[in-house]
C-alpha cells in the first residue's frame, strides 16, 4: 500500500491533460502508468490466482498491457496518449478497486502468489521512476517550461576537488544477486568474473567538467565518438545534454523544479551512453564494465544516496563526501545488457519481463534522484539503448593499470 500511495502522489500534481498527454515513444503518459501498474496486479494476481474475481472492465486489458505477447493483442506503444478516456478520475477508481481486492486476497495467497505481489511492487517502482522521468520530458515541451515541484532557488556549493581514484588489483570476484532478499531475473545467476587491475572514480562527472568538455569542442571532435554515436549526434544537432540551454551567457538546465542555471557541482544528466562514452574518452578513461562497478560498490559502503522517499523535487544533488553515495544518477558502463551464464527465463508471461530486451542495450548502475528509496542493490541492472538519455543518467569513469 506505500507503494501504490507514492505513485499517486507523485502524481497528485498534475491535472488530466498533464496526465493524458505522451511526449514521445520512449515515454508514455502518467495515467497509463498509474493504470498499467494496476493492471499488473489484477492480471498476474487477482485474475490469476483469486477464484471468482471479475475483471474491473473488460476492455481495459488491451489498453494497459506493455509488452506481454503472452497477454494477447494491445494498444500500439506510441498511441498511448491517444486515450483520452478513460479519464485520470476513472484511472484512479480503478486502482481504487484492485487495490482492495488485493488487501483482501493477500492472507489467503499461495506462495506463488506472493512472490509475483513481490514482483508487481518492484515493477510499480519501476514506474514510478518512469512516471516522474515522462513527465519531466513533457514538460520540457512546453514553452511555458512549467515546474512539477516549485523549489526555492538553491544555494551552489563549494565544487568538489579532482576525482580520486580507488584502485582494484584484478582477480577472480563474485557478481549477481546472491538469491537474499528481492531481485530480478536478470540479476542472476551469481557467478564468478575474471576483473583486469584497474582504477575507478569516487564520484560522478559534474555540470562543470561536463561544460569544460562542451567548450572544448568536445561535441564537434569527431575523434571522440563511436560511428553510430557521432551519426547520432550530427543526425539529431546534439551539442548539449538534454534539457540544457545557454541564455544570458550561462548553462541553464530543465528540471521538475523549471528553468534554472546548472549547479557547476551537481553530477551531470540526461545524457547517452555515446555521449558517456565520448566524454570518457576525451577525458583519457573509459567506463567500467559492470563486473568492475558492482565489486567497487560491494565494497564500499556508500549508501544510496539521494533518492525518492515521497512526492517532491527531484532532482541530483552534489556530492559533499568522497567516495560519493550512489544513486543520484544512473551510471553508464560499458557493458552490453545480456544474460548471465546459466540465465533462464521464467515460464509463462512473467518470463517475458527481462530476458526479451536482452539486445542491444546497455547497462546502467546505482539508481537515480527519481528512484524510490531502497529499490535498487549493488546487483541491480538497468538498461536503455545507447542513444537514450531522458532518465537520470550519468557517468562515472574508470581506467586500466
Amino acid at each position: 500500500m506505500a507503494v501504490r500511495a507514492l505513485s499517486e502522489g507523485l502524481a497528485a500534481p498534475l491535472s488530466d491533460a498533464d496526465a493524458t498527454a505522451q511526449s514521445m515513444a520512449d515515454a508514455s503518459p502518467a495515467k497509463w502508468h498509474l493504470a498499467h501498474t494496476t493492471w499488473f496486479f489484477e492480471t498476474f494476481v487477482l485474475r490469476d490466482h483469486v477464484p471468482g474475481y471479475h475483471l474491473h472492465d473488460e476492455r481495459w486489458p488491451f489498453l494497459f498491457n506493455s509488452y506481454y505477447e503472452a497477454e494477447g493483442q494491445r494498444s500500439r506503444r506510441d498511441r498511448r496518449g491517444m486515450m483520452t478516456r478513460p479519464t485520470l478520475a476513472e484511472v484512479l477508481a480503478y486502482r481504487a478497486h484492485v487495490d482492495v481486492a488485493m488487501a483482501e486476497a493477500l492472507p489467503a495467497l499461495a506462495p506463488a502468489a506472493g512472490a509475483i505481489v513481490a514482483l508487481g511492487c518492484h515493477h510499480e517502482e519501476q514506474h514510478q521512476e518512469l512516471l516522474v522521468t515522462d513527465i519531466l520530458h513533457l514538460f520540457s515541451l512546453n514553452p511555458l517550461e512549467p515546474a512539477l515541484w516549485p523549489a526555492a532557488r538553491k544555494v551552489p556549493v563549494a565544487l568538489p576537488g579532482p576525482i580520486g581514484w580507488i584502485a582494484h588489483p584484478g582477480g577472480t570476484v563474485e557478481i549477481g544477486h546472491d538469491g537474499g532478499g528481492f531481485g530480478f531475473d536478470c540479476e542472476g545467476p551469481r557467478h564468478r568474473a575474471l576483473l583486469t587491475p584497474h582504477v575507478i572514480a569516487d564520484r560522478t562527472v559534474t555540470n562543470g567538467e561536463w561544460a569544460a568538455f562542451i567548450e572544448d569542442g568536445g561535441y564537434a571532435d569527431p575523434a571522440w565518438w563511436l560511428s553510430d554515436g557521432w551519426t547520432w549526434v550530427k543526425s539529431e544537432d546534439i551539442a548539449t545534454p538534454l534539457y540544457w540551454e545557454r541564455r544570458d551567457g550561462m548553462w541553464t538546465r530543465f528540471g521538475l523544479d523549471g528553468r534554472r542555471a546548472i549547479d557547476p557541482a551537481a553530477p551531470v544528466t540526461h545524457v547517452s551512453f555515446f555521449e558517456a562514452d565520448a566524454y570518457a574518452g576525451w577525458a583519457g578513461a573509459r567506463l567500467p564494465t559492470e563486473s568492475e562497478w558492482e565489486a567497487f560498490a560491494a565494497s564500499h559502503d556508500a549508501g544510496d544516496g539521494n533518492q525518492t522517499d515521497a512526492a517532491g523535487p527531484v532532482e541530483p544533488r552534489p556530492a559533499i563526501t568522497a567516495p560519493a553515495p550512489f544513486g543520484d544518477v544512473w551510471e553508464w558502463t560499458g557493458s552490453a545488457f545480456r544474460p548471465y551464464p546459466g540465465f533462464r527465463p521464467a515460464d509463462g508471461a512473467i518470463g517475458e519481463y527481462n530476458g526479451k530486451f536482452m539486445s542491444g542495450q546497455f547497462v546502467l548502475r546505482g539508481g537515480s534522484c527519481a528512484t524510490p528509496r531502497g529499490h535498487a542493490r549493488a546487483s541491480y541492472r538497468n538498461f536503455f539503448y545507447p542513444h537514450q538519455r531522458w532518465q537520470f543518467t550519468g557517468v562515472r569513469l574508470a581506467r586500466d593499470l
